[in-house]
């Protein structure tokens, strides 16, 4: 397993940033082949559940992924969501956190921990790599969009 973490600041309140990084849907949007889609209905929160499928044809694979931890930042708080992942290729975890930033805004900390089955401990750097660019292009995109 390897673990990376992605760091933004973000213009927004906390609140704004919080909805944008946990639409799931807009997250297919952000990576390229991969579509969203939700399993549960809403609102978010514990025991939402959804799948991003990655790639092409009999080339793709899907990441399903489950809400375990829900606190959206409230009354200038900081807000904690942790999903695990649970996929026959892809396991792990990630955990999406926002606080208010000094001065207005919000921070943003992405910190996954990721496990790609049959690939070796000695690929866990470039895995690491490969993960703060796909995941911080994914919530640069979440952060402009819209």
């Amino acid at each position: 397993m390897t673990l990376f973490r992605v760091e933004r600041a973000a213009p927004r309140a906390p609140e704004e940033t919080w909805a944008r990084l946990t639409d799931w849907r807009a997250h297919g949007r952000q990576v390229p082949l991969t579509r969203t889609t939700v399993l549960t209905p809403g609102p978010n929160g514990p025991g939402t559940r959804f799948t991003a499928r990655t790639g092409i044809g009999p080339l793709a694979f899907d990441d399903p992924m489950e809400v375990v931890r829900w606190e959206p930042p409230e009354a200038g708080g900081p807000g904690a969501c942790r999903l695990v992942k649970s996929g026959r290729l892809v396991r792990g975890w990630a955990l999406v956190e926002v606080v208010a930033a000094p001065g207005g805004g919000s921070r943003v900390v992405w910190t996954e921990e990721l496990s790609v089955r049959g690939l070796p401990r000695l690929f866990d750097p470039l895995l690491a790599r490969a993960g703060r660019f796909l995941f911080g292009r994914a919530v640069d995109g979440l952060l402009r969009e819209r």
